[in-house]
Order: C-alpha cells, then structure tokens, then sequence
C-alpha cells in the first residue's frame, strides 16, 4: 500500500483557510548546487530549530513556515501537542491568544489561526516527530521557483483542503528558558557581515556608506532575496564573470542597492558582493518587516565562524 494512502488514514489536521504563504520546510537541500537546485529551508532557521527542540524532535524535522498569517487556520481531528516559535502573528486557538516560544495542545474540533503580524514575519508550527512529505533529493523543503518539495512535490505552499500529518506520537513538553528563545529584531539590528573577495573594488566613500548609516528593508523582499535601500553604492566593477553565491551573500547590482540572496536564491551570479551576512544575521533579516531600518557590521571570518558553533551549542 502507498505511503500516501496510509497518510490518508492517519488522524491530522485540515486546512480551512489559506494565508498568503505557508510552506513546508525543513533544514534545507544540500549537495545539489551543481544541478542548478538551491538549497532552500526555513528562512529563520534559529525558530525552527526552536520549535522542533521544543516537542524534542530531530532539529531538522519537517516543519511549517507560516509567514504574515493573513488569516490562515487549521481543524485538528486528533488531540496533538505543537510548537510555535518565531514571529507573533496573532495566532489563536478558538479565539484565545498563543504566545510564540511555547507548545500547546489541540483537542479534536478546535481551530488555530493566524492573523496578522504583531512582531516579526515569519512564525514556525512544528509537529511531534515532523510533518509528513515526500523527500526530494534529500529534503522535504518547498521551492517555489523549481517546482520542488512540499505536501504534493510542486513547491507551492498550502491551499484549503490540504490534510496535515505528522509522524510521531504524543512528546513530552519542554519550555524555553527566559531570554534563550529566538528575539524579533527591532529597527536599528546590526546584521554582521564578512567581507568577500570583491570588497577593494567599491570606492572608499562606498564603503564608509555601506557601513556607517543604516539601510532600510524594502517592500521587494522574498525568499529568494531582500532588497535593501539607501546611497547608491559605488565601485569599479559592474559584473564579474559568475561564480556560485554564498547562503547570505550582499549583491550590489548596477543601480548600487544591496541585495542580500536568501535560501531561494539563485546557484551562481555575476554582480560584485560586500560579502556575505552570517548565517544569524540572515535568520534575523527574514523576521524584518518592509521599513525596518538594519546597520552592516564586518566581523571577520573566525569571528562569524566562532559565534555561530556557540549558536549549535545552545539545542546540544
């Protein structure tokens, strides 16, 4: 018999209302850069982490990356014990308010929605042992853009109608300890940034400007990218001959606005980079809402590489 069809038998939990984006994610699809494939993932992966540690999954487990809420709600059939972290989209259970960074139980008739966002962007729904889907080249992530992952292999994010499953059986609740969940960033974050290869071709005045005033997160931001907006940056260089691009890597097009590339992004590029933004500040940077002022702050490669094995270290 399919996997499928026994997912079907399995007690879950009914789309009744689609929001604007909710994807099945999980850690992301490696080692296929060379087909053209991106890696794809939970934007922040810290929250999903998070969510996963609290019902004492695997860290990587299938999860649901729900961003904006835009009044999404679910029915359960079965009693089940989830996890919510990251961004507070308002989410309620029969009308009573979650906090985010907890677990919570659903009875059998109750119904969870998100509404709209209060702080942050993207909020992290985990079940015990990992939502059910099928693996494709090695992870259960939805791409859009290449048609991969997801409830039904396309990508897209769910619709009404879709039946959620899950793995594991009833865990054992755990909490997060005061000021150790994942923050919201408010306006005026520092997103720290290693140099890269082409940082000697923008012009000294470039730089003090990448570096010295803060950039506003623009309206043009997804998981592929997120465009940032201020002085135009100048340098020598216009394009350089493509070269594979870094989870996090600063893009200045032509018209001098940095672009930092996400999980979606695209496999090679050709545009100069500042660098690329630690693997942290790229989580942080996907709760900013559209408007949210960030600094650029160099770190060097040790330092990025010391802070987040001390990141790794917090889930051991």
């Amino acid at each position: 018999m399919s996997q499928v069809a026994t997912h079907q038998r399995q007690k879950g939990m009914m789309v009744k209302q689609a929001g604007p984006l909710a994807l099945i994610q999980d850690a992301g699809r490696f080692g296929v850069g060379h087909l053209g494939v991106t890696q794809g993932g939970a934007a922040d992966w810290i929250s999903f982490r998070w969510a996963n540690w609290l019902l004492g999954n695997a860290l990587n487990s299938a999860a649901l990356e729900i961003v904006m809420g835009g009044g999404l709600s679910f029915e359960t059939e079965s009693e089940v014990r989830l996890a919510l972290t990251g961004a507070d989209l308002d989410a309620q259970l029969d009308g009573k308010p979650l906090a985010p960074n907890t677990s919570f139980k659903l009875l059998p008739g109750q119904r969870l929605v998100f509404r709209q966002p209060r702080q942050g962007l993207r909020a992290y729904l985990a079940f015990p042992g990992g939502l059910n889907a099928p693996e494709v080249l090695g992870s259960r992530a939805c791409t859009a853009r290449e048609q991969l992952g997801g409830l039904h292999e396309d990508g897209k994010p769910l619709k009404v109608g879709d039946r959620l499953t899950w793995k594991g059986a009833a865990p054992a609740a755990r909490r997060i300890a005061e000021g150790q969940g994942p923050q919201m960033p408010a306006s005026g974050y520092r997103l720290p940034i290693v140099l890269g290869s082409q940082i000697a071709s923008f012009s000294g005045r470039a730089l003090f400007q990448a570096f010295n005033q803060p950039w506003t997160v623009d309206n043009r931001a997804d998981r592929m990218g997120i465009r940032l907006t201020g002085p135009a940056l100048n340098g020598s260089l216009t394009g350089i001959i493509s070269e594979g691009i870094p989870f996090g890597a600063v893009q200045v097009p032509p018209d001098g606005q940095p672009i930092v590339l996400m999980n979606d992004r695209q496999t090679i590029g050709g545009y100069p980079r500042l660098g690329a933004l630690t693997p942290m500040a790229c989580a942080t940077l996907s709760q900013c809402l559209p408007g949210t002022k960030v600094w650029l702050t160099p770190i060097s490669a040790s330092q990025a590489q010391d802070d987040y094995r001390n990141q790794l270290t917090v889930w051991d």
